[in-house]
């Protein structure tokens, strides 16, 4: 798999390329500390906590968009890095040209979950982490200026559509839709946007 995926990768050029490989998750820091990779994929293969940590380590001291091959039956361990950070699974079963797919979307911005896991991700997060009722809900709302209210209602209408063509939809800069979501997401009190689809879904916003 690595090998025929590797092949492929590399027949991208200059789209895309390997610049480096590491034998495992927990090698994965010391391995690229001095690469500048835009997306690293990762073959999660054990479910164990040293390697769950050594990913939630990853995610979050790298401004790579990770994704990772699912091989256990554990949703757990993805649904924690999914939460912390990372922008994708993909499934053991997935063809070599549909890996490269999921590679382009991650690298363009998007997400790469099926269905199931998305409700399953905005279940948990309805359920932990916005315990305040609807009327705080619409209090954030209100708070948004106009130009934020615009945004945050293509946002939830878009899901999974890159940021770029979001904000050619807007016809604003991809840097100026980053800073009204960085308003959004302090007025909401929310982190991503798989929180804010969340935020959504449990306020019946939509």
């Amino acid at each position: 798999m690595q090998f025929g995926l590797q092949t492929l990768i590399n027949q991208q050029r200059p789209k895309m390329e390997v610049i480096g490989r590491s034998s495992s998750c927990i090698d994965v820091l010391s391995n690229f500390k001095n690469l500048s990779p835009d997306v690293i994929v990762l073959d999660l293969i054990h479910d164990s906590e040293d390697e769950l940590q050594a990913v939630l380590n990853l995610i979050s001291s790298t401004s790579a968009k990770v994704i990772f091959f699912k091989w256990s039956e554990n949703t757990e361990i993805y649904d924690k890095a999914i939460l912390a950070g990372a922008k994708g699974i993909i499934e053991k079963e997935a063809t070599l040209e549909t890996i490269l797919k999921a590679i382009e979307k991650i690298h363009e911005g998007q997400v790469w979950l099926n269905q199931p896991t998305i409700e399953r991700l905005i279940n948990q997060l309805s359920q932990h982490k916005f315990k305040s009722s609807d009327v705080h809900a619409r209090n954030g709302i209100d708070k948004l200026t106009p130009k934020e209210k615009k945004v945050f209602l293509t946002m939830i209408e878009n899901i999974g559509i890159p940021a770029k063509v979001i904000a050619t939809k807007l016809h604003i800069s991809e840097s100026t839709l980053r800073n009204h979501l960085t308003a959004i997401y302090e007025k909401l009190e929310v982190n991503s946007r798989l929180e804010l689809w969340s935020y959504v879904h449990k306020h019946k916003l939509k």
